[in-house]
């Protein structure tokens, strides 16, 4: 009997302590998950590995989870879907489905759909689409279009297509607030804003509150309300080049806007705006900047272009401030978002992207020889792209490439304009050696310790195989680089 006690104890015992242990072991990995980094100026991935198509778009939270919907396009840039993505720490993301496709409608068979968002409408029980729509041809049409779904991540009934009041429309978004929404869209060819007010199932444009900014020419519209105020950020319209980012400021949607003002720096951090995501948590509520990096500046496909986030700040309870960090971490639970530019890890590879170019400094025909010329060529995943920083001692670097096991060089460590990049093995060279210089914005220039020349790409090409050469710093995009880590 009293073994048969004793057994029971120890048996008892075992349970408990394990069951603190698993306790503890839930606590430290929920705690250790908390936070999610997301690197700036890439491609996003889905959790099955594939680029997530969800540009000019914009996030609804619904319960727990954040639904990311977006522009997916065709190779030429005409619509394919909207897609919508599901994630609950904004770092993983998961495809749920093509609310809304060529085939919803006769008019989408052959189109362009920009700046998809959706709104939920507490009345009717309603998810509602709103978006930009063309005739895939021109940009003449310059209507919206509405489609509408019970559920957030559903098939989407597509609702038509109009001119709001008459006025024609091309870059927009929605605003719902607190039961009354808005819509807001770059008119009369892009030259003013008008904010509308929509009706109350939200399905269509009830009445023009306004028009903002006669004769500014701004688009890409986000709007959010912080503490009582209003605030409007918007872009330049300068087709894919990226420009200066403005915002303004009202205490009423209906009211009296602000003038408008500056915030990041004179091209946004090569950004445009699509969306702007309060996230609240337990601690705070920190306010998403969301834009994209369209490859139309780089002379790319629209399906190629990367994502820019960062956490705004505000000095005053009406002005805004945005500072480039490389790195973005994302802690959904505090509502805490804090973005860095770590050091170089000299333990990862990187790919260089070229700022101009958009694409990634190669060797050529992914040789691994001594002599093998550099060029640019379009991220393909070959190790020939990827290289690790050695340190050189005095804050100079060896690039080695994943490849060959090879150093970026000037070819016969020449110091003329225009000399050959090149890989070779090392040779002790100083010409071998390389300075990270800051060029601001997350973008950065490398410098030759023997030529004090800076990493070029001849003629400022933004063609694959456009060649790398050396010259005078001369300040020019193809003159600068992002280094992007492979993950």
């Amino acid at each position: 009997m009293k073994k048969t006690m004793l057994r029971s104890l120890c048996y008892l015992l075992v349970v408990v302590l394990g069951l603190q242990l698993v306790s503890v072991w839930l606590f430290s990995n929920e705690t250790e998950a908390a936070a999610e980094n997301v690197q700036n100026g890439i491609q996003f991935k889905d959790t099955s590995g594939n680029i997530i198509h969800a540009h000019g778009g914009g996030i609804l939270k619904v319960g727990s989870y954040y639904y990311w919907f977006g522009e997916n396009r065709n190779a030429d840039g005409t619509f394919n879907a909207v897609s919508c993505y599901r994630s609950s720490d904004l770092k993983t993301w998961e495809f749920r489905s093509n609310v809304l496709t060529k085939s919803s409608a006769a008019e989408l068979n052959v189109s362009n759909i920009e700046r998809p968002k959706v709104i939920y409408n507490s009345s009717t029980n309603k998810f509602v689409l709103w978006m930009h729509w063309e005739n895939g041809v021109d940009y003449g049409q310059a209507r919206t279009a509405v489609a509408s779904s019970s559920t957030v991540d559903g098939t989407y009934t597509y609702q038509g297509s109009f001119r709001p009041l008459g006025y024609d429309s091309r870059d927009m978004t929605v605003f719902n607030d607190n039961g009354t929404a808005y819509l807001i869209s770059a008119t009369r060819v892009n030259a003013d804003m008008n904010i509308y007010k929509l009706t109350p199932d939200f399905l269509g444009v009830d009445s023009l509150v306004q028009t903002l900014w006669v004769g500014q020419y701004r688009e890409a519209p986000a709007m959010f309300k912080r503490n009582g105020v209003y605030f409007l950020v918007t872009s330049g319209a300068t087709g894919w080049d990226p420009n200066q980012g403005k915002y303004a400021t009202a205490t009423s949607i209906t009211g009296t806007w602000s003038g408008l003002s500056n915030f990041g720096d004179a091209t946004t951090y090569d950004s445009q705006s699509a969306y702007v995501l309060p996230i609240e948590g337990s601690s705070s509520t920190t306010y998403l900047y969301m834009g994209d990096r369209w490859a139309g500046a780089w002379s790319g496909k629209v399906m190629e272009s990367r994502y820019v986030w960062l956490p705004l700040s505000f000095p005053s309870s009406t002005s805004l401030s945005m500072s480039w960090g490389s790195n973005v971490s994302l802690d959904t639970s505090t509502g805490t978002v804090t973005a860095s530019s770590p050091a170089i890890d000299t333990n990862a590879y990187y790919i260089l992207e070229n700022r101009n170019g958009g694409k990634a400094l190669n060797v050529l025909n992914q040789g691994t020889a001594d002599g093998d010329d550099l060029e640019q060529y379009i991220d393909s995943g070959w190790y020939s792209q990827q290289w690790k920083f050695v340190s050189a001692g005095s804050g100079y670097y060896k690039i080695m490439n994943r490849a060959s096991g090879k150093l970026i060089g000037v070819e016969s460590g020449s110091t003329a304009d225009g000399a050959i990049i090149e890989q070779w093995a090392d040779g002790g060279w100083t010409s071998q050696h390389w300075q990270i210089v800051d060029g601001g914005a997350g973008n950065f220039k490398l410098k030759n310790r023997a030529t004090s020349k800076i990493i070029d790409i001849s003629g400022a090409s933004k063609a694959n195989g456009g060649a790398a050469i050396q010259w005078t710093d001369n300040g020019g995009k193809n003159q600068q680089w992002r280094l992007l880590k492979v993950e």
